[in-house]
């Protein structure tokens, strides 16, 4: 992959500066990007970058045959150019801020129930997490719910580190999914939050719990077989 992914190690750079490595009418890969594209259910970021006297809009990003590359709003990068880049902050720091309460959720759910997780979107105004539960008791969510907003009180710290496959690989419980994690990952970004959780991860995040904000939920879904549909959203 020819893109350097810079928020994989601080999810709070907002500005830098990257060069283009390749350039196809609106779609363009750099060198280096703090952009974060769309995978793992977490939206892609917008923002803006700065070519000399011209300004392009960052519309999507994804990964293409095995390369992120992010649509802009027009055409007229090319390859060679350096740019400014300027991830649009108000976002992303809001669907940093979802997805740490996800994992806060998620964990538990399966601290209480050992349920893995089936399915999940962030989104700006309400996100939604699904699971392999058996029985639905809407008591039982929302005891999940309060203690996952104990552990935002708690402030506890959220931090990164970088594994081996074969290191990962021996930690119980390092992916709630229920897939497992996916075999081509061979370096293995977790994300811990405290003592509390840690899951293999590679989304953006917050420093500590207390940025979350209260956690609210707003409904539950039975979704069938045994497929129980979580939707909150954050105060």
């Amino acid at each position: 992959m020819k893109t350097e992914l810079l928020y994989l190690k601080d999810s709070y750079l907002k500005e830098w500066e990257a060069t283009v490595v390749s350039a196809k009418g609106k779609f363009v890969v750099f060198d280096k990007s703090a952009f974060y594209y769309t995978s793992g259910g977490q939206p892609c970021d917008h923002g803006k970058i700065v070519c000399g006297d011209e300004e392009y809009k960052v519309v999507f990003g994804g990964k293409f045959d095995g390369e992120i590359s992010y649509e802009i709003d027009k055409e007229g990068l090319k390859e060679g150019d350096t740019v400014q880049c300027v991830v649009d902050w108000e976002r992303r720091y809001r669907l940093m801020r979802m997805h740490t309460a996800a994992h806060l959720v998620c964990g538990a759910v399966h601290n209480k129930t050992g349920a893995l997780i089936t399915g999940g979107q962030l989104e700006i105004e309400k996100s939604k997490i699904d699971f392999s539960l058996e029985n639905f008791d809407r008591a039982l969510i929302d005891d999940c719910i309060k203690l996952a907003n104990e552990m935002v009180e708690k402030d506890l710290q959220v931090s990164v580190e970088f594994k081996s496959r074969e290191e990962a690989d021996k930690m119980p419980q390092l992916s709630k999914l229920a897939k497992g994690l996916p075999a081509e990952i061979k370096n293995v970004r977790l994300l811990s939050i405290g003592d509390f959780d840690v899951q293999a991860d590679g989304g953006t995040h917050v420093k500590s719990t207390k940025e979350v904000g209260k956690i609210s939920l707003l409904k539950c879904d039975n979704k069938g077989a045994s497929r129980r549909r979580i939707y909150y959203t954050l105060e």
